[in-house]
């Protein structure tokens, strides 16, 4: 019952690594839907599960935090059951401070379940230790990520959009995203996003397609299988 962490920069393609390794080893995603699920099956109950991502995190100034001012308001979802006995997600404003311990408290119960891949979430923090948790990073050069957003950018907004607007835009967007996700995994774990001792395998997506980086993932995984059958 392996479980993935992926911490990803904005824009190195790690959300569709991801989605190719869950659907090479059959392996379910972590997001607000299967929290619902995996609260049923570890007898969480509302408000026990919710669900927060850090590129959500919003970096608070350097005043806010020298004063000790509250975390800023964010929406997280929540599980509950309705009249009917459905579980169905429902969105809440919250504290920031409120929602991350209960965001770990989902990735926990999930890793329980196992055959899961977390994305993000600071799942490599909160399962630093844990045993059966593989720890992938996947990164790429900044000039690649802009380039991949720059071209989005001017499919969206029309041929005539300036290359070099498209181009402010896309590093804007890389820089905040990577700034959020940064922060988050700083303030609330005390750990350097960008420290690769924190994980089992670096990949640098310039370098590697999607495919390619999909199989390394998943051999890795293999090897600890059949380690932990050894062991066994």
């Amino acid at each position: 019952m392996t479980v993935i962490t992926i911490s990803r920069q904005f824009g190195s393609g790690g959300d569709e690594i991801a989605a190719r390794v869950c659907d090479m080893l059959k392996y379910k995603m972590f997001d607000k839907y299967l929290i619902s699920h995996v609260a049923h099956e570890v007898g969480l109950s509302e408000p026990g599960t919710v669900d927060y991502t850090e590129q959500n995190h919003k970096v608070r100034s350097f005043l806010d935090r020298l004063f000790g001012r509250s975390s800023p308001v964010v929406t997280a979802y929540f599980w509950k059951e309705n009249a009917d006995g459905e579980t169905v997600l429902e969105e809440r404003e919250v504290l920031e401070e409120t929602a991350v311990p209960l965001v770990e408290k989902a990735i926990r119960s999930a890793a329980q379940v196992g055959n899961i891949v977390i994305l993000g979430r600071g799942g490599q923090s909160v399962l630093r230790d844990a045993p059966g948790v593989v720890h992938i990073r996947i990164e790429a050069p900044l000039e690649e990520r802009i380039q991949t957003f720059k071209q989005q950018i001017k499919a969206a907004k029309g041929e005539f959009y300036a290359d070099i607007d498209a181009r402010r835009e896309a590093q804007d967007m890389i820089t905040r995203r990577d700034e959020a996700s940064r922060d988050y995994l700083q303030e609330y774990y005390g750990v350097n996003w960008n420290d690769h001792s924190l994980y089992h395998l670096v990949l640098n997506t310039a370098m590697l397609t999607v495919e390619q980086a999909a199989q390394l993932i998943v051999s890795l995984v293999h090897i600890f299988e059949a380690q932990e059958q050894i062991l066994a």
